[in-house]
């Protein structure tokens, strides 16, 4: 196969530029370097489409493994032949392969089998090659002998030897495919009787060809469970007609009948659960890959939350009998005090006028003017408390932060290694308040399964979901780019080219000599030069000599980027302090093609160097809206039918969107109810982190259950 021009037809690029994406991969380039730093090679391909092409061309490579593992086991059983040669080299999938290769593959023991045993292949070819004859049953006589006591018993085991034929002609296979993708329904019904989530399943059908991803994972966890019974429904009559127009013969006699027999038999025994299995299967896939690829998009937009620069936090823990564990850290994330307060019980005056001044006290002593509050248990008990005393904490302010993956982060290994003299809890609270103040560097240090913004995670392939997250937290920490001065080995091992290993290298490196230059990374151990290509335009050095070392522009390409400097009259040191704003429109009058043949660099590449010189070393995440910091406290039993609110989105799902409103349960905005159109998915509407402004619909504060608009005529 020729993977270059096959990925560029599904991709709908030049082969060119696919060659180069391959040619890169196999040289052991990481994806975030290809992106930046070869834009010239593959024609500036965005780091998500070379992910997809990566995996796809994962699968093209499996393929033609397997498509050669076909031709020779077919070979060595010597029936390949040209036809069958030139079917498996126009085959696309996998399912196509195995399809052609069905025949011929080594089986169980079968009804079919032991016909054959019992030499009845002749008589199952006669049938189907004399269909017309009126009388099989005086050929089939002919077989009778030894474990073949009559003509009858010979005839039906001629129809389980065709019965397995039609089973396995591939042209079949597929038709009947498509008829069931398109004409089959799935019905579910309860397994119990008993009251569950899936209560809206228990009598319920859709058609195959529109089961949404959230509903395939439902029904099967609901079957899993065993709570629903699943089926598929199809065409019967189509589906037979489709199955004898391929083998009966239709102006045939007695023989015809018999074949007809063995076809029936085929799809009813054969056929249809081997193929109904394939099509749930293939549901499954399909919503395994939309649930990942939602999981992967909430994940990015997480990470990508901007920072709360230049605050003091408090980060929060909420607890009821042990309680709430305090601790404050500094603009760069150092833990300045921690504490413990009790505030949460009903009664207990005094212990909570003590946390009060506990609180404040901290408040005063470091300036703290923002408060992380867990989402967890005691949460809102926490927040009442924390409002009710910020009057006596001037410029405070407080957000709600989301607890998962906290616990996991703070009885773990790398938990206890960073904080040796804190309980379990008071790491808690400090991730808490980190979480507020840079969500990319306290994230990374977390299983981004355990960060739970996603759906029914528990049911998706985990190799598969744990290759995508890894990828976005990846591409989001290069995006970015990382301080090597104060970064954890956990924020650095996420570097393109740098692993856990070389991650504590560097720190440990760091913490005894300093890395006062990009080129000083040269010298911490096993970084060789490779490493070095990959990695040194996503470190950053702020406070190296050469200012360069401060921006994303690769160090293969400050020669080029001082000539540059030079040619439009500035200095490298002109770009401290905040770069040369007006280095562009210098650029454009000089002209950015006479620019580009004089330095000889590319166009892509010179783009993105003039945009590091005029903003180096900037933040992406800085022009989004900054978090949402609350003054006040709301109640679910406040919340009234056309009340509009401002909130924060949770969590994107396929069929809406959870919004934290300032209440204890967050409440969902359905797809229906995000815009005055039709809208596809969610994700083309909202984001994780997005501000929005809703309208409540209905608040039920039993069931704890919030619905919410954003459309306000639908409130």
């Amino acid at each position: 196969m020729d993977f270059a021009t096959e990925l560029a037809r599904q991709f709908h690029l030049r082969p060119q530029q696919t060659q180069a994406v391959i040619d890169l991969l196999d040289g052991g380039n990481t994806i975030p370097f290809i992106a930046r730093y070869r834009k010239e090679a593959h024609g500036s391909i965005d780091d998500q489409t070379l992910r997809q092409i990566a995996g796809r061309l994962e699968y093209l490579r499996g393929l033609e493994k397997r498509r050669e593992e076909i031709e020779k086991a077919l070979a060595d059983q010597g029936v390949l032949t040209e036809p069958m040669g030139e079917k498996l080299r126009q085959a696309k999938t996998l399912a196509e392969l195995e399809d052609i290769y069905r025949p011929y593959r080594p089986k169980r023991r079968t009804r079919a089998t032991v016909a054959r045993e019992r030499g009845l292949e002749p008589l199952a070819q006669w049938l189907l090659r004399c269909q017309q004859r009126s009388d099989p049953l005086s050929e089939a006589e002919k077989y009778v002998g030894g474990e073949v006591p009559d003509g009858e018993s010979a005839l039906a085991g001629a129809r389980d030897i065709i019965a397995e034929t039609v089973s396995d002609d591939a042209a079949l296979r597929g038709d009947l495919r498509a008829l069931l993708n398109r004409q089959g329904v799935i019905e579910t019904a309860a397994a119990k009787d008993e009251d569950s989530v899936y209560r809206m399943y228990y009598d319920y059908r859709e058609p195959v060809s529109r089961m949404a991803a959230h509903r395939v994972l439902a029904i099967n966890r609901g079957e899993r469970e065993g709570f629903l019974k699943v089926a598929l429904r199809v065409p019967e009559q189509s589906a037979l007609e489709l199955v004898r127009r391929a083998f009966v013969r239709p102006e045939g006699g007695e023989g015809a009948r018999q074949v007809a027999m063995a076809c029936e038999d085929a799809w009813t025994r054969l056929l249809f659960p081997s193929l109904e299995r394939e099509l749930r299967g293939e549901l499954t896939d399909r919503a395994n890959e939309g649930a990942i690829r939602v999981f992967a998009q909430n994940l990015h937009q997480l990470l990508m939350q901007p920072p709360l620069k230049g605050r003091v936090i408090l980060g929060v823990d909420p607890g009821f009998r042990t309680g709430c564990k305090l601790a404050v850290v500094d603009e760069n994330g150092r833990v300045l005090e921690t504490g413990v307060g009790y505030f949460t019980l009903p009664g207990q005056e005094r212990q909570k006028q003590q946390a009060a001044e506990l609180i404040t006290g901290m408040a005063r002593r470091h300036r703290v003017t923002a408060i992380a509050i867990g989402n967890g248990t005691a949460c809102r008990e926490s927040e009442r408390f924390i409002v009710s005393l910020l009057p006596q904490m001037p410029g405070a302010a407080y957000a709600i932060v989301s607890e998962a993956g906290a616990s996991v982060y703070s009885a773990s290994p790398l938990a206890a290694r960073e904080f040796p003299d804190y309980d379990v809890s008071l790491r808690s609270a400090v991730s808490i308040a980190r979480r507020l103040q840079d969500p990319l560097a306290e994230l990374v240090k977390i299983d981004p399964k355990a960060i739970g913004v996603g759906q029914y995670q528990h049911d998706l392939k985990q190799n598969e979901l744990a290759g995508a997250l890894d990828g976005v937290v990846e591409q989001c920490v290069n995006d970015v780019g990382v301080e090597v001065s104060t970064a954890s080995a956990e924020l650095l091992s996420r570097v393109a080219g740098i692993g856990p290993a070389l991650a504590k290298n560097i720190v440990a490196y760091r913490e005894e000599k300093g890395i006062g230059s990009r080129a000083e990374l040269k010298k911490v151990p096993k970084l060789g030069p490779r490493a070095y290509e990959q990695c040194a335009g996503f470190l950053r050095v702020a406070d190296s000599k050469d200012p360069l070392d401060a921006t994303a522009v690769h160090p293969e390409s400050y020669e080029s980027a001082r000539a540059l400097l030079d040619k439009l009259g500035f200095g490298v040191g002109d770009i401290r302090g905040g770069g040369v704003p007006q280095i562009g429109d210098r650029a454009r009058q000089y002209g950015l093609e006479r620019l580009s043949s004089e330095l000889g660099v590319g166009l892509p590449t010179l783009e993105d160097m003039l945009g590091e010189l005029q903003k180096p070393g900037r933040d992406p995440r800085q022009q989004l809206p900054a978090p949402a910091l609350r003054t006040d406290v709301l109640d679910i039993k406040d919340l009234k039918p056309g009340m509009e609110l401002t909130g924060t989105v949770r969590n994107v799902i396929d069929f809406g969107a959870f919004v934290d409103i300032g209440v204890h349960q967050d409440g969902l905005v359905h797809v229906s109810r995000m815009a005055g159109r039709f809208v596809r998915h969610p994700s083309d509407v909202v984001k994780v982190g997005d501000v929005v402004k809703v309208w409540v619909v209905e608040a039920d504060p039993v069931k704890k259950r919030i619905a919410l608009t954003m459309v306000r005529d639908k409130c």
